[in-house]
Formats: C-alpha cells, structure tokens, sequence
C-alpha cells in the first residue's frame, strides 16, 4: 500500500535547500512520487496508508560511512590509549576469542542503535562472517555497503585466500536485498597491507567496477612510521603506483594530510569518511575538513565502532565535526550548519556511491526518519536546522524508513528483537571475559 506522511515539518536536502515548515510526502513502491508543502487534497488520502506526523521533523536518514558493527561488544574495552597500542594490546587479541555467535550478538546490537539513533545506511568493514551478515542486513531491512577487509600481514598463499573471500562477498551480494547492499573491497590500512597486495587489491576492484575503503593517515605514529619505510605519505604511494586512478576510493580517517594531499584526493574524486569522535577518543587528532571541503571533496560522517567511540549517534558526530572546525581555526562560520547535516546526509550518500538516497525528492527512494520537537532541547521551534546540527539526539528520532518501509514506529523496531538482543549481548560478552 502506499503511504502518506503529512503535516511534517520537511528538511529535504535537495539542490534548493528547501524547509517546508508544513508538508506532505507520497510514497509508492518504495520511492518519493510527491514531496509538496501545505495540505494534501482530500483525493490523495484514498486508498493509502496516511501517517499524521503531528509536527514531526522529516529528514533524510543518516548515512554512516565508516564502522564495524562485529567489534559492538568491546564498547568501552579502553578508554585510554592510542590507536596503535589499542589494537595491539586490546583489539586484535580479544578479535581471536570472537565467535561467531559473539559477533552475531554485536551486529544485532549495533543495528538495534543505528535504528533507534537515525541511521539507515551504514559501511561495514569487517573480517567475520561477512556472508552472514549481508543475509541478515537485507532480513532486517536495513541499507548498508558491506566488504570484507583484509590484513595482508601474511603469506601470499593466505593473501590470496583473503582476496579471493572478498571477491566473493562483493560478487554474491552486490544489488542484493532490493538493491539495498552494495559491496566494495577493502584493505584495511597501509600499515597492515603492502604496497603490493594493495594492487592486487586495486586490480580486481577495477576488473569488477567496485569501489575501495581503506584507512588512511589516521596517527601521526603511522605517517612517520610510512615515511621512515617508504620515504612518503602513504597516498603519495598509492598516486606513484598509479592506484587512485581507474576506481572510486572511500578513505576513512584522513586525520594526518596536507593541501597536496587534497589535490589529489580531488583530481581522482576520492571521498572521505571524517570520524570526529574516534579520532579525539585514541588522541589520533583532528582532522583538517575545513580544508578538504574548499578543495570540494565529498566529506562524509562515520562514527567508527563503538570500541573507538562508544556510541553510534550520528547527531553526535556531526556536532562534532561542525564545532571542532570552528574551534581550531577560531571562525565561526568555517564550516557552516548546513555543511553538517550535507555529511550526514547527501554527502554520506555519495561517498557511498548511491545516487537517489539522501534527500527528500520525487524519484528518490524513501529513507528517512521523523524526529520529535517536544523535547525541551529542541524549543523554542525557530531554527529547525540549528536545532538539528547543534542540539538534536539520536533519542529524539522516533520513526525510521527504508525504501517506504518502517524499521521503527514510535520507537517501537518492528524488525528486530531489540529486548532479546540486549541480553543476548550481555551473555555474549561474559562468555568472551572467562
């Protein structure tokens, strides 16, 4: 059946920026085919399903380019220490211990707080059960781009073996789940993957049209580490070898670059995925995006995963990257409120390649969430996008959309168990503590 929503304040992030202090939208199979202001006429509520949105903020759904939903049970593992020695320490062993009813039980979790915070597309980048989860991703409805990332700190027999799994995943579930799931490949950083597995890498994403997703300059420590063992900036070596061109690349983190490197990131229509939150938690630093967005690079939000962050609340990290950027460069106006909900919103959605999510329009497919202005943080109503960059909460979402379909009524998720979720995930976790 179709739907109408009315009497909606509408943010639609489209090309005129309009605000719709009241309006209406009409969904068909799964996609906007009207987005107006005022009152719908009395013919179009025949024969659909109308939602009376009482005032509720209509936005796009969030859009998280960088995480990895299957470390969801080490939230708070450390609090204290950088990223190098936190996953030499902390990460990379308890990972081994990691089953894959644990990692199960984490993905479950995570899709529980991205629901109930906003998002409805997200990356995963991750190395277990991968099939499995793209499966229950398109179940639960969900939009997400999915890889299997590789460490290639290995045998070339084992190098290969881990090319070949991600291959296979990017093949299997490309389009899949009503095109919901889309796929790259992805090395994990250029410290954990050498030059030379990162071109193969490369090959077979351009070989298949796929994009790639890759850490990048996220410490200082991995830089100068770089420059000791190859005499330059890992995305100076990736431009000598001739990898940026021929395939669209998503670079996560970019904490650690300079005006030459955004020139390059530019010239190859590379995106970046700005992880505020993880960056200033493991002391990484804060990365340059008033600079890249005059370089006009796609700058999109992620929240990284909860063991980094804590937290998967998109409204959080676009806080930060807005009041970050105004503080360090000590302008106000550096980056604009406008430009925070674009990387949460169309601009996630064109790093990850999609082009008809990420704004309310006639011909784009229905993502979006409504947000409730009672709270008291969100009044008086004057300035809905303010509101929205600098005091909005992922709490304050109260219905989620995907392609017309509800994921959440009234904070209600209709497509997970999220009661049985949460315990199983406590269980999970004191298996993995004995």
């Amino acid at each position: 059946m179709d739907t109408l929503i009315k009497n909606a304040t509408i943010v639609t992030m489209n090309e005129e920026k309009e605000l719709l202090r009241t309006g209406y939208v009409l969904i068909k199979d799964g996609r906007f085919i009207e987005v107006e202001a005022g009152e719908p006429q009395a013919p179009l509520l025949e024969g659909v399903d109308v939602i009376d949105a009482n005032g509720k903020w209509l936005m796009p759904g969030l859009v998280n380019t960088h995480g990895h939903t299957g470390m969801s049970l080490l939230r708070g593992i450390n609090d204290d220490l950088p990223l190098n020695q936190w996953l030499e320490d902390k990460i990379w062993p308890i990972e081994k211990k990691l089953t894959p009813e644990a990692v199960q039980a984490a993905r479950r979790l995570a899709m529980v707080e991205m629901i109930e915070s906003g998002t409805t597309s997200f990356l995963d980048m991750y190395h277990l059960q991968m099939p499995e989860f793209a499966e229950e991703v398109a179940q639960v409805g969900l939009r997400a781009t999915l890889m299997r990332s590789v460490i290639g700190l290995c045998s070339r027999e084992e190098q290969d073996e881990k090319l070949a799994e991600s291959i296979q995943l990017a093949e299997q579930f490309r389009g899949s789940g009503n095109g919901r799931i889309q796929t790259m490949l992805a090395p994990h950083a250029p410290y954990t993957c050498p030059p030379d597995y990162i071109e193969r890498i490369v090959d077979a994403a351009r070989e298949r049209s796929l994009p790639v997703h890759m850490h990048l300059a996220e410490t200082r420590k991995e830089i100068n580490d770089y420059l000791t063992e190859h005499g330059m900036h890992p995305l100076e070596l990736l431009e000598e070898r001739d990898l940026l061109s021929g395939t669209e690349w998503l670079f996560a983190h970019g904490v650690h670059m300079h005006e030459q490197h955004f020139e390059l990131l530019e010239k190859h229509n590379a995106a970046i995925s700005h992880n505020p939150k993880s960056n200033l938690k493991l002391g990484a630093g804060i990365a340059p995006v008033a600079s890249m967005l005059k370089h006009d690079l796609t700058v999109a939000l992620g929240t990284d995963s909860v063991a980094s962050n804590n937290a998967l609340d998109l409204f959080e990290e676009m806080r930060f990257a807005v009041l970050l950027q105004r503080g360090i460069n000590e302008q106000a106006n550096m980056v604009e409120t406008y430009e925070g909900l674009e990387m949460a919103t169309i601009s996630g959605a064109k790093a990850l390649r999609y082009h008809d999510v990420g704004s309310i329009k006639v011909g784009n497919q229905a993502d979006f969430i409504l947000i409730s202005a009672e709270q008291a943080h969100l009044h008086p109503k004057t300035d809905v996008l303010s509101h929205l960059v600098f005091a909005a909460k992922g709490s304050d979402v109260t219905d989620s959309f995907v392609q017309g379909k509800a994921l959440m009524r009234n904070r209600n998720i209709l497509t997970l168990d999220k009661e049985k979720i949460l315990a199983e995930a406590n269980q999970q976790l004191l298996l993995l503590q004995k």
